[in-house]
């Protein structure tokens, strides 16, 4: 008898959410297997009862030198060995790097990236990011990766911002984050919005306004014809 299809998702916090990603991969018929690490959860040995795996954001650095951190990075391994589909999102994407032997740095002038802003396709990720352009972003870290993996997108500020290694896509931003997400970082993260290089909360709102619905259509896209595709 076979099996149903099944998405490991790899959350940081206790309030965390899958989104858009989650709620997508269940229309596509996936069943959602959330783990947190970070919170004592086992990660799997294989890949045997799963079809894709998704490691997601959080506050934490991707240099961070504690027990989770370098249990997540190592164990990346695991499902780019099995040649099925990996996403790593932000943080996720951060940890990808560092895992292929890549960096992961703060940008030159110390500032952030939160709000939307604009990444520039690569040759190689012109038909990717062909319908939109600007992306949710919400970090003060970004990745540079090795010779080994396809760089589909940069930017101004940080210089990587969408990458590929065989199966495996790192994205810096953060097309997962609906209205509903969005609005949840904007008061438990409020603090965030102080910081140099972030957008105020209106400029946010109106930004979401413009972009919220072709965000979600690109995800459409992103995952019928790259990452599911892999």
């Amino acid at each position: 008898m076979s099996r149903d299809k099944t998405a490991l998702i790899i959350l940081h916090q206790k309030r965390s959410s899958t989104g858009d990603v989650g709620l997508k991969l269940k229309q596509r018929g996936y069943k959602i297997d959330v783990r947190k690490p970070t919170l004592g959860d086992k990660l799997p040995k294989n890949m045997d009862n799963h079809d894709l795996a998704i490691i997601y954001g959080g506050p934490m650095s991707a240099n961070d030198n504690n027990h989770a951190i370098k249990y997540e990075t190592d164990w990346i391994s695991v499902a780019l060995d099995s040649k099925k589909p990996f996403l790593g999102i932000c943080l996720g994407a951060q940890m990808l790097a560092n895992n292929l032997g890549g960096t992961v740095q703060r940008a030159s002038d110390r500032s952030h990236e939160i709000g939307f802003f604009n990444v520039i396709p690569n040759a190689d990720g012109l038909k990717m990011f062909q319908q939109q352009k600007t992306f949710f972003q919400w970090h003060n870290e970004g990745f540079t990766v090795p010779n080994s993996c396809k760089v589909l997108a940069h930017g101004t500020k940080f210089q990587q911002q969408a990458f590929q290694y065989e199966n495996a896509y790192g994205i810096q931003f953060h097309p997962e984050v609906n209205l509903r997400m969005h609005l949840a970082w904007l008061y438990y993260a409020a603090y965030k919005l102080k910081e140099p290089g972030a957008q105020t909360r209106i400029k946010q709102l109106n930004l979401r306004i413009k972009h919220g619905k072709k965000i979600n259509l690109w995800l459409d896209h992103f995952l019928d014809n790259y990452l599911l595709e892999a």
